[in-house]
């Protein structure tokens, strides 16, 4: 698909579809199902435990909050969306939240033992910077894990429906300029601006996160209904593209995941972690 010019912009894009309570609603109850499955890689890959301070940075709804506060963690959520923020305060009432810009951390340098950012990165317009500010608000030796899903080049429901949209959506249908998805999945891409931060010993695993849905054409209603990109792209369709679409994502998950009734859907993920220098 297409990137043009948008007077929106990309970060305009990302804060009206993530303060839009239906689509971090849908995500949350839907989409997320995988997302849970990463979630103790962060908590173990920051050594979480009784009395830890943690900023679970791009909280969304809380589900590594959570994660992190059963480790007994003292745990700070921000996010820059008031919906998900809604539903995080109920998910984690023992964590403090707070509204704020994951480039622009509100608080002093060294307050934190561990940062966690759960799927946080593609959505912010400069991810370098998140990772400054991170290195920022750690103290020595604290710990940073992010986590980003694989892209198209791996079996992933991510690729299915992004490339159903690339061989089917309407032309005219695009989004603003912004960084790569995936980018952050890329240890090329990641490491070296984590270095360049002040990090050392940055590694990655990969998470088989997936999706099982009694219907082929779950992921295509996933990202239409749950997140920012996709949502932009699909949202707006004509009809006629839109079946397109999902039927051709319904073609590739039965053929290569069988004729049902359930599915398990690949939506795999890597989870980068590093120690602040």
């Amino acid at each position: 698909m297409k990137i043009q010019d948008d007077t929106t912009g990309f970060a305009a894009l990302e804060k009206h579809e993530w303060s839009d309570a239906a689509v971090a609603q849908s995500y949350a109850r839907a989409f997320a199902q995988a997302a849970d499955m990463v979630v103790p890689h962060l908590v173990s890959a920051v050594k979480a435990g009784p009395n830890t301070e943690v900023l679970d940075l791009c909280c969304g709804h809380g589900n590594v909050t959570g994660g992190l506060v059963n480790k007994g963690a003292k745990v700070t959520g921000l996010d820059f969306s008031p919906a998900m923020l809604e539903m995080a305060r109920k998910a984690a009432p023992q964590a403090r939240f707070v509204e704020g810009d994951a480039m622009n951390i509100g608080f002093e340098a060294e307050t934190f033992d561990a940062v966690t950012i759960g799927f946080g990165m593609p959505h912010v317009p400069d991810p370098a910077r998140v990772v400054e500010e991170v290195r920022r608000v750690l103290r020595p030796n604290g710990r940073l894990a992010f986590s980003v899903w694989c892209g198209p080049e791996v079996d992933t429901a991510l690729g299915y429906v992004f490339g159903a949209i690339e061989a089917h959506g309407h032309p005219d249908i695009a989004l603003p300029p912004g960084p790569g998805a995936n980018d952050y999945a890329d240890p090329a891409i990641s490491f070296p601006v984590l270095e360049a931060a002040g990090f050392k010993e940055c590694h990655c695993t990969t998470v088989a996160s997936m999706w099982q849905v009694d219907d082929p054409g779950a992921p295509y209603d996933y990202f239409l209904e749950g997140t920012a990109r996709g949502g932009a792209l699909l949202r707006p369709q004509p009809e006629k593209n839109a079946v397109a679409i999902r039927d051709a994502v319904i073609a590739l998950v039965m053929e290569k995941h069988g004729g049902g009734p359930l599915w398990n859907v690949p939506i795999p993920a890597v989870v980068t972690a590093a120690v602040a220098v």
